[in-house]
């Protein structure tokens, strides 16, 4: 199986994108987190290749792409604006999949929720990333429910997003990874996430110094002021029982938003694409497989 390699333009930069598999089959979107790049799908996309057409890129400031240098180039509606770029270059018109990890999952939220890319969807399957307008509503409901455990509930994974907080400050985020963070990233991801083959990358650094504009870009806008968000397509929701960041409770009231909800847990940590491959492609591609066809406007 040879993968196809394409830049395409967005706006004014250019995204890396990769294709495996078969055009003439169903497309898949596989979309990444942080501080990964395309690669962290690598484990899944032979198993998945066999009955799709799996397209991956770097989302902007990852991997080979290109890295703006202002925050405000990192907010959602431009990160869906890339992803409609990814599949109007590889399946223009087309309906398709799509899944996503960690920040790719919070981003790609924008598109499911949005035109135009929601009237093309197929599925989506969300793997330890919630949308953060959903978030701001669950926080606003949960946050007094002192008696019923609600206020626990948000204290217990504020204090699993501690790095969210860390995120805002100015400067000392990327100078960590400039200091040497990228060496010690392998370290961390074998100790703490059970990648025992964890290897050094030389694009390390700069996906973490890029990356961490996602979180100041759209983190507090969004949790703070949220949007009614309803998908029209079906979800399933990957939960990692193991997950040290995104705890179960932020699914708990996400059916409010899709209607009928998927629930699919894995025995992994967060980096499930990484520990669990097989797992996850095969809950991604089972959920795929049962829904053929856009589902009717809502």
């Amino acid at each position: 199986m040879t993968a196809t390699e394409r830049r395409i333009a967005s706006g004014d930069l250019y995204l890396h994108s990769v294709a495996d598999g078969n055009p003439r089959n169903p497309a898949l979107v596989l979309v990444h987190g942080y501080p990964d790049n395309h690669r962290v799908w690598d484990r899944l996309v032979p198993l998945l290749a066999r009955e799709f057409f799996v397209i991956r890129y770097d989302v902007r400031g990852a991997g080979l792409s290109d890295k703006p240098r202002r925050t405000r180039d990192y907010r959602l509606p431009l990160l869906s604006q890339d992803l409609a770029a990814v599949v109007d270059a590889w399946v223009p018109g087309q309906p398709f999949h799509l899944a996503a990890h960690d920040w790719g999952s919070i981003q790609s939220w924008e598109s499911v929720t949005s035109a135009p890319l929601n009237r093309r969807l197929l599925s989506y399957t969300s793997v330890s990333g919630p949308c953060l307008d959903h978030v701001g509503y669950w926080l606003r409901s949960q946050i007094g429910s002192l008696q019923t455990g609600g206020t626990a509930k948000v204290l217990r994974q504020l204090a699993s997003s501690w790095y969210v907080f860390l995120f805002q400050l100015p400067i000392l985020p990327e100078a960590l990874w400039t200091a040497g963070l990228d060496r010690l990233w392998p370290g961390h991801l074998k100790r703490h996430e059970g990648v025992e083959d964890a290897g050094f990358s030389p694009l390390q650094k700069a996906d973490g110094r890029y990356g961490v504009k996602l979180y100041r870009a759209n983190m507090l806008p969004r949790t703070l002021k949220p949007s009614a968000r309803y998908s029209q397509c079906p979800v399933q929701v990957v939960i990692p029982r193991h997950d040290r960041y995104v705890g179960p409770q932020l699914a708990e009231t996400m059916v409010r938003w899709t209607g009928k909800l998927t629930r699919t847990e894995l025995d992994a940590p967060h980096w499930a694409p990484l520990t669990a491959p097989e797992a996850m492609a095969g809950a991604i591609g089972q959920f795929a497989r049962q829904h053929p066809e856009v589902p009717a406007a809502a």
